[in-house]
């Protein structure tokens, strides 16, 4: 998800190569670059932790485990920030789909660039589940090789 986000955000520059880097520069990016924006939105929606996206599994995960060791405060702490979070992460995507376009993100990335943000948002869209056994196998072998005894 972040690899996703910075990409995104390496593709946003003007024709001459700036970067822009204010709320103020992405405003209405959704108008003039929406393929930028929808994979931000997809992003920062996982980063929120909305499902079906993988950052809301991921969240849910480790606070289920929270719960379970009885770290009850620890677990509401971890919810709380976790909403403050989301507040920041939703205010960007309003930013990109409800103000006005700013206009000033023009310049056109590379292939590389696209390719990235593609493949990341597929990985933390519901897409990316049909990745999850052979992950859970490579995590497997990567914890076995650790524990390996010459």
């Amino acid at each position: 998800m972040s690899l996703g986000s910075f990409t995104a955000l390496v593709m946003l520059r003007s024709e001459s190569g700036d970067w822009y880097e204010t709320f103020g520069d992405i405003a209405g990016l959704a108008v003039t670059r929406p393929a930028i924006a929808w994979g931000l939105l997809l992003l920062m929606f996982s980063l929120a932790g909305i499902p079906p996206l993988l950052g809301f599994y991921s969240k849910f995960v480790v606070f289920q485990a929270v719960v379970a060791a009885d770290l009850i405060a620890f677990a509401a702490i971890a919810i709380a920030a976790s909403v403050i979070g989301a507040f920041y992460y939703i205010k960007f995507v309003k930013v990109m789909f409800f103000d006005e376009p700013a206009g000033v993100v023009t310049g056109e990335s590379g292939v590389a660039h696209w390719a990235l943000l593609a493949i990341t948002t597929a990985i933390i869209s519901p897409v990316g589940y049909l990745l999850t056994p052979s992950l859970s196998d490579l995590a497997n072998k990567a914890a076995a090789a650790l524990f390996l005894t010459v």
